[in-house]
């Protein structure tokens, strides 16, 4: 956690990364950046068991996937080495000499920070679907050869963004289950470290296969686990939001209240268990119905609240799946980046929003490191 109680945001966009700093009331910010200007940066993940620990996932056209550390809150960034070999899906024969197919990682997706008894460790989702671990704070990499190299491998399918994994969960009351999201794979989870993995998705239904109720092939778009509750899952799926009660044994759909179900963003705070926030889009356009809408899904009421009033920001406005972000403040700050450039902002548990005064580029990801509550 964040010592000198600032709130920092950090934000990837098309167009670089960057810095967003506020005082704990959250109501001033500054911004810093761009750092990698150009460049497409995926994700920024602040590492909670390192003070000033920043990692960054930048993609380029010309120069290929480049990993970024910084030691000061990204005030300065040294480059890493990053993997450089994935596990190719659909080749159906080994090398030669008998090790796994490969091929050269088209984009880095998501980095995690590993659980507080494993201070050294990090984790690293990739295109094509694969998950990478660090022990030495992404000086070396090691492939998750249990996930890389499952069974139904031969059967995943990309995603519209390719076939990604973005989503890496540890589950901070079992620190040895750890679960992915990949796209269109599903999710998959781990009770032993990640040595071994299932897919867990049933009961998320698929409209574009044959089988509506596959046990993996499901596009998933993000998923969130509950900071307080781990065993409540939430999940933001290409075919509707759902929830587990049961640390992903089952889901169950909760958003057909809604106009619209389809999505890329879920996010949870440690103020607000039993809580989730999404931003529904429309299907064909990939932009908010009206202008920009956050809903909340309570636990206790198993009900819908939109939480932005009125329509003060209307227009063709979308998000990517790393859009949405709490802090761990009490009240929580919600942080919400959108594909045409705007962060919104609430520090009251999304009850009234603000627009931090700056325009990005259109925006990948949004992440916080903030002081405890």
């Amino acid at each position: 956690m964040v010592k000198n109680g600032a709130v920092r945001v950090f934000v990837g966009t098309r167009k670089g990364g960057y810095v967003v700093e506020g005082d704990r009331r959250r109501t001033k910010w500054s911004v810093k950046g761009p750092f990698q200007p150009g460049r497409d940066v995926f994700h920024i993940a602040a590492d909670p068991r390192q003070e000033g620990a920043v990692y960054a996932a930048v993609n380029s056209g010309f120069f290929g996937p480049m990993l970024l550390r910084s030691t000061d809150w990204g005030s300065k960034w040294s480059e890493i080495p990053p993997p450089m070999m994935t596990v190719m899906a659909k080749r159906p024969k080994p090398n030669p000499d008998g090790t796994p197919p490969s091929h050269p990682i088209v984009n880095l997706w998501h980095l995690e920070p590993g659980p507080a008894n494993e201070p050294k460790s990090l984790y690293l989702g990739v295109d094509p679907a694969s998950l990478y671990r660090s022990d030495d704070r992404g000086n070396s990499w090691e492939s998750v050869t249990g996930l890389n190299e499952h069974e139904t491998r031969p059967k995943w399918n990309p995603g519209a963004g390719g076939l990604c994994l973005h989503t890496v969960l540890i589950d901070p009351s079992k620190p040895s289950r750890r679960y992915v999201g990949i796209s269109a794979a599903g999710t998959f989870k781990s009770d032993d470290g990640g040595e071994h993995w299932r897919p867990a998705n049933r009961g998320v239904k698929v409209s574009f296969l044959p089988d509506p109720d596959p046990p993996f092939g499901q596009c998933v778009h993000k998923v969130a686990l509950d900071p307080l509750r781990p065993e409540t899952v939430y999940r933001q799926d290409h075919d509707g939001i759902y929830i587990s009660r049961d640390a992903m044994e089952s889901w169950t759909r909760i958003g057909k209240p809604l106009d619209t179900d389809f999505g890329f963003v879920v996010a949870t705070a440690p103020a607000l268990p039993g809580t989730a926030f999404f931003v529904p889009l429309q299907g064909e356009s990939r932009t908010m119905k009206g202008g920009v809408q956050v809903y909340r899904w309570t636990e206790k009421d198993r009900k819908w609240t939109p939480m932005v009033k009125g329509q003060p920001w209307r227009g063709d406005i979308g998000t990517h799946r790393e859009g949405l972000a709490a802090d761990a403040l009490d009240p929580a700050g919600l942080y919400l980046g959108t594909t045409t450039g705007e962060l919104f902002f609430s520090n009251d548990a999304a009850k009234s929003w603000g627009q931090v005064p700056y325009h990005f580029p259109g925006i990948h990801s949004v992440s916080v490191a903030s002081p405890a509550a």
